[in-house]
């Protein structure tokens, strides 16, 4: 369809192969699923879920909220439910929502998720996107603890005068101009290097905590040439880097959960180990979170 290679594809994005939902599959059915087996991994009730996020921006309609969905599909009737639009960035925003709304004392256990089907919107005839993204979900249980693990600390931010659709984004949606995404890759790539070891290591400070200290790096996977450049620039070690973009492609605010839950059934990240999770995304929008395992 595009004048590529799978040599170009691996060479120039680090992906070797990608995940593409049936077409009857909306993004709900892949939460629902992840959701499922945080819950049962978390050993709760889905009745005791207060408050559901769901970072995507493929939802299965603008309204109602794929997080509607999702509670239906795991059955948390006592929960709330809302979806976050942050891009590749939405997952770590749920986890600092969950995090400040936790420390607030108003709730006690939240489900974030993080999913995308982005085949829906790629243009299958643009070279720069259409080898890039994949489709995921992952899901993640946050809840109070009196112990010295969990989130330790967390950082989002944002610039809106990187909005601009020509940089990452949806220009329009409907009959006259189908929902497709398109990005400029090189600039993209300089902000990507740029923002997420800022993030990191304003994250690091907060919790005075250096680079040496980390045992694990899980930034969005992106491209694999952005994931070596930010794990250089903060001075981490090839081996203490996560990287699964080459099965899995760039599934937005997907990456860094399903990253961080095939680290941990892998051995990578184990019980005690201090965990760095960055990431960036269209808007412009990023995030931090520092969280001991």
């Amino acid at each position: 369809m595009v004048d590529t290679s799978d040599e170009w594809i691996r060479q120039r994005t680090g992906i070797s192969e990608r995940r593409i939902a049936e077409d009857d599959v909306a993004t709900s059915d892949l939460c629902i699923h992840a959701a499922r087996w945080a819950i049962k991994n978390a050993h709760i009730d889905p009745l005791d879920i207060e408050m559901i996020l769901v970072a995507t921006v493929t939802p299965d309609r603008f309204f109602p909220s794929t997080a509607c969905y999702v509670q239906k599909g795991i059955g948390a009737k006592n929960a709330a439910a809302m979806d976050i639009s942050a891009a590749c960035a939405g997952f770590l925003y749920g986890l600092d929502l969950a995090d400040g709304l936790i420390r607030s004392g108003r709730y006690n256990t939240i489900l974030v998720v993080g999913g995308e089907i982005f085949n829906k919107i790629v243009d299958w005839n643009d070279r720069n996107t259409c080898v890039l993204f994949g489709d995921g979900a992952g899901a993640a249980v946050v809840q109070a603890t009196d112990e010295s693990k969990g989130i330790l600390a967390s950082y989002i931010g944002s610039d809106g005068d990187y909005a601009d659709v020509d940089l990452l984004g949806i220009p329009a949606g409907g009959s006259r101009m189908p929902v497709t995404i398109q990005m400029n890759g090189r600039e993209v790539f300089k902000l990507g290097v740029r923002l997420m070891p800022e993030a990191a290591q304003r994250v690091l400070r907060q919790a005075n905590v250096s680079v040496e200290d980390i045992d694990l790096l899980i930034p969005h996977q992106a491209n694999l040439r952005i994931i070596e450049a930010v794990g250089d620039r903060l001075g981490m070690p090839r081996e203490k880097v996560y990287i699964n973009v080459d099965k899995y492609g760039n599934t937005s605010a997907a990456t860094v959960i399903i990253a961080l839950d095939e680290a941990i059934r892998e051995g990578r990240a184990k019980p005690g180990d201090l965990l760095l999770l960055v990431t960036f995304g269209a808007g412009l929008t990023w995030g931090s979170t520092l969280l001991r395992l």
